[in-house]
């Protein structure tokens, strides 16, 4: 039968055409004649325990002046779709934690939810990256201003970064002269209010900041080296890096190898991991990217990879309505 894929996802008409991921998935899921049904946080709500959406039939193409099309706008009960794909962008705020907690709910009335909502709350995108601290760079968590202070007069060369961010906003590397160490650790922290993570520099992120992408907690093939522009620190594609797709290494496999069992068994379907040289640095479950840089230069078909994986689940489990 038809699979019926409800969509939650940013405004579709201010996506990016040319690199949006989301848009990939949904493609993919047009070439299999699955039903679309768009949704925004705007119409997600719950009426006498039901989890429900305001929601429009979605229709895809390849035309970068004319991708999408809207249908009638039509109000259904989330539990009678087959599979809701999350993938509305950070930040992870109330409105954000709201609708895990719908979604949660449409779970519990017939839908599968990618990815688990429960998961999307328990693993903060940096932070679940410590439970492998033999992955990772030497890193410290605190909001305590002469905590963060002496770590950074200890390893000399840091970066520190908000636990909520995305596209790397707010990232600042403090070298062991720098002046700025006071203003910036009042700034990130808002004078000790909140908590931030600090990271001891790694120098390999000149060759790029690798995205690697698991499906079902097994590895894409190729990663997407994202090459900081010059005179930056940061390589996200959003602050201006480069992206230069490439086969894993051995390092990158084994990376993956170890966090896949974990993210398979949390139900984050669709996961992408963070790599500078050997150093896993952040682990993306919100709505992971870089499908389309990855397809573009390698010819692959991720988007159509993570809805064959979705039907051979829906039909392993009997779920299809």
């Amino acid at each position: 039968m038809t699979i019926r894929l409800g969509v939650v996802m940013d405004p579709i008409e201010h996506i990016k055409y040319k690199k949006d991921s989301t848009l990939a998935m949904l493609w993919a899921a047009a070439a299999r004649d699955w039903q679309i049904y768009y949704i925004t946080l705007n119409d997600l709500y719950v009426s006498n325990g039901q989890a429900r959406a305001g929601t429009h039939a979605l229709k895809v193409f390849k035309d970068p002046a004319h991708f999408y099309e809207l249908g009638d706008r039509e109000d259904i009960s989330l539990g009678e779709l087959d599979v809701i794909l999350m993938r509305k962008d950070p930040p992870f705020d109330n409105e954000f934690l709201y609708a895990t907690h719908i979604l949660e709910l449409a779970e519990s009335q017939g839908a599968w939810v990618v990815n688990k909502p429960q998961s999307l709350r328990d693993c903060n995108e940096k932070l679940f990256a410590l439970q492998f601290p033999q992955l990772g760079p030497v890193h410290l968590v605190s909001r305590d201003q002469a905590r963060l202070r002496a770590f950074h007069a200890e390893h000399g060369d840091v970066i520190m970064k908000p636990l909520d961010g995305m596209g790397g906003s707010s990232i600042f590397r403090l070298r062991s002269d720098d002046a700025n160490v006071g203003v910036i650790l009042e700034t990130l922290t808002n004078h000790g209010q909140t908590t931030i993570m600090a990271q001891v520099y790694v120098p390999e992120i000149s060759d790029g900041d690798k995205r690697i992408l698991l499906i079902d907690g097994e590895a894409v093939p190729y990663c997407l080296a994202r090459i900081p522009a010059k005179g930056e620190t940061r390589g996200n594609l959003a602050a201006g890096g480069t992206g230069r797709a490439q086969p894993l290494s051995d390092s990158d496999r084994r990376i993956a190898a170890e966090i896949g069992p974990v993210v398979r068994a949390k139900g984050l379907l669709f996961v992408g991991l963070d790599v500078i040289g050997q150093s896993l640095t952040e682990i993306n479950v919100t709505s992971p990217t870089c499908i389309r840089e990855i397809d573009d230069q390698f010819g692959t078909d991720i988007g159509g990879q993570l809805m064959d994986c979705i039907a051979a689940k829906l039909a392993a489990a009997d779920r299809l309505s």
